[in-house]
């Protein structure tokens, strides 16, 4: 079985002033379709800086990233946004929502981007929050809704069109203990019912343990350990 995203001796490379700085250094990774795997490891370590090339925000200095058979690195602009808008779904730790907009205007942005049409974004928005525990807050304004309910609304954003590939980088970072395995919870839920393959960051290792399949330690900017964890594969 073709992994549905492999990436083979990606290297990132910074400038900083005159130094360099190596993010990434020859990371070779395959991920399954219906896998959830947690990146781990300290900051600095190159977690986010792999995300973000596997969801076309940045360019590998070398190195290839393959989604779905398609060369993420050899993509033009035009491709990559697409990419970003079809593919895969981000979710930040900082939630990245319009404060102006309320849950359901900020997802049906993202439904006017992915080309759905008006007469369906009001209704498809409604139900993708409603899924999510968030039918009682639909008008309301990231500044009104509790940390967890804004990043349910992100979430929600980041499926509206239906990716393959949820990417989350530190999804539980603004959040307390308690609301953390809630959301925790709810990206396992989607990874077993809709076999929604996940790669999320995260430095909570333990938290993650029951519900990844896979945990993998990065450290200086190269792969240092993978392990099976104690989630069960829905491949």
């Amino acid at each position: 079985m073709n992994p549905l995203i492999r990436t083979t001796h990606l290297h990132k490379t910074y400038r900083k002033g005159s130094a360099e700085v190596h993010a990434l250094q020859g990371i070779s990774l395959d991920i399954q379709e219906g896998e959830f795997v947690s990146i781990v490891g300290r900051s600095g370590s190159g977690k986010s800086t792999l995300l973000n090339l596997i969801g076309g925000l940045d360019t590998a200095t070398s190195g290839r990233i393959f989604i779905q058979d398609k060369d993420v690195t050899r993509m033009k602009r035009s491709e990559l946004a697409m990419h970003r808008r079809n593919t895969v779904g981000m979710v930040f730790q900082s939630f990245n929502l319009i404060p102006s907009r309320t849950a359901l205007e900020n997802v049906t942005l993202a439904l006017t981007f992915g080309g759905v049409s008006r007469r369906k974004r009001k209704t498809k928005a409604t139900d993708i929050l409603s899924t999510l525990g968030l039918k009682e807050r639909l008008n309301h304004t990231p500044g009104e809704l509790s940390g967890g309910e804004a990043q349910r609304v992100a979430i929600a954003r980041a499926l509206a069109n239906q990716p393959c590939i949820l990417l989350a980088d530190e999804p539980t970072g603004n959040l307390d203990s308690g609301t953390s395995e809630e959301i925790i919870q709810l990206l396992q839920q989607l990874n077993r019912e809709k076999n929604l393959t996940i790669l999320m960051v995260t430095h909570g290792e333990e938290m993650v343990k029951s519900v990844s399949h896979r945990i993998v330690k990065l450290l200086d900017g190269k792969i240092v350990e993978q392990k099976p964890s104690g989630g069960t594969c829905a491949i």
